[in-house]
């Protein structure tokens, strides 16, 4: 049942509920061998429309302490990510930035972002909760603090530091319950004339290629630009300028100035945006349960064609094990009866069970011993990246199979 019953943003209580991907367990809970047998704790997973703003959130929150103070992910462990942040480093330091200024990252990993400052001419400072990632971090030499950012962290960052030119936030907003604690945050610690830059999924592209498995405990909200321009609007800050990236599936990098310090004015690529998703209708409560109804013809279609691979003698093998991929896994029944185990690039995975469908966990060579017949993409985001690692997969017949928004083999 859920546990929330007003919007994070607005308050408002007109909270219309359209999609339940049933109780599951937490999306990166992943489990040792020797715990197999262990009940695992499950959390409704139903995601609801603010009627008021078009929020599109979560209506159960589970404890962050569980979900964030131990983390099992972390970004360097993909070539495209660690791109993708070296990019965007190299744009604060050439827009954003001058000598001397502080840039402090809130939910900064294991440095990913931030170690593409250090030498440069910038203090650099990260800011995350979960302890084990906080210490990697720190031993590369990127210099992290281990707290959640909320507006007391900022505050003491601010009473030492000094104020920040350059606020980042990558892939952390959908993650906070506390969403006005978290933009106060931003507005104590941000220069009068600085610049917040947060990237998250968008709306957008979750409506279009049907990202059903973005929904996970870890993932409280999920944004379009209004609701976005509304929460930091009634807090004294504006949005100026957003835009789309591939990253994870489609994403949004949003930049936000203090009213009146800002020295940006809002650009026509915000507004195309902003009427973009109003054609889309992504307000309205009709656009929602259309897509829960495409959501449980997926399922369908994707357990079906696995089903039939089985039957046919094919071996199935997983890729990619995000968390993104145990919201499908379990939402669909997928277990070792339809897919013999799964390969994942990261260490800390590795050894291990997915939660809930207890699919075992190995090293990627595994695929070129064993020669599975076909590769589910869990990681479908990260698909160029895949197919190029798997090259003599792909050269020995190998197949690959990708989830959304249709089940398709390549």
């Amino acid at each position: 049942m859920p546990n929330i019953d007003r919007c994070r943003i607005c308050s408002s209580a007109h909270l219309y509920y359209f999609l339940d991907l049933g109780s599951t367990p937490l999306a990166n809970s992943f489990v040792r061998p020797e715990n197999a047998a262990d009940p695992e704790p499950r959390y409704p997973l139903q995601a609801c429309l603010c009627r008021s703003c078009g929020l599109v959130q979560l209506g159960y929150v589970v404890d962050r302490e569980l979900l964030f103070k131990d983390y099992i992910y972390f970004s360097s462990t993909s070539e495209t990510i660690r791109k993708h942040f070296a990019a965007l480093a190299e744009e604060v330091l050439e827009e954003y930035v001058r000598e001397g200024d502080l840039v402090v990252e809130a939910a900064s990993n294991d440095g990913v972002l931030l170690k593409n400052l250090l030498g440069k001419r910038v203090r650099a400072l990260g800011v995350e909760s979960a302890t084990n990632i906080a210490g990697v971090a720190n031993d590369a030499g990127v210099e992290t603090i281990n707290e959640f950012f909320n507006s007391g962290s900022a505050a003491r960052i601010a009473a030492t530091r000094g104020r920040a030119a350059c606020i980042l936030a990558c892939n952390v907003f959908a993650h906070i319950a506390d969403l006005h604690d978290f933009v106060e945050g931003m507005q104590t610690l941000l220069a009068d004339e600085g610049t917040v830059i947060i990237e998250v999924p968008y709306l957008c592209q979750f409506w279009e290629n049907l990202e059903f498995d973005t929904v996970y405990h870890e993932h409280l909200s999920y944004f379009a630009l209004k609701p976005v321009i509304r929460l930091f609007g009634r807090l004294g800050m504006e949005v100026f300028d957003a835009r789309e990236l591939p990253v994870h599936g489609g994403s949004i990098r949003i930049y936000v100035q203090n009213k009146g310090g800002g020295r940006r004015p809002r650009t026509d690529r915000l507004a195309t945006l902003v009427d973009r998703e109003q054609k889309l209708g992504l307000g309205e409560s009709g656009t929602w349960d259309f897509f829960a109804r495409k959501v449980q013809a997926l399922r369908g279609e994707l357990v079906a064609l696995l089903t039939d691979l089985k039957n046919n003698g094919k071996k199935v093998a997983i890729y990619g094990t995000p968390a993104k991929g145990n919201t499908l896994l379990n939402y669909c029944g997928i277990g070792r009866d339809l897919a013999a185990y799964a390969v994942d690039g990261s260490p800390h995975k590795q050894g291990l069970l997915t939660p809930g469908m207890h699919i075992p966990v190995y090293a990627p060579d595994r695929i070129a011993h064993d020669k599975p017949d076909y590769l589910l993409v869990l990681a479908w985001t990260l698909i160029a990246e895949i197919i190029e690692q798997q090259e003599a997969f792909r050269k020995g017949g190998g197949r690959f199979i990708l989830p959304l928004p249709n089940p398709k083999v390549i």
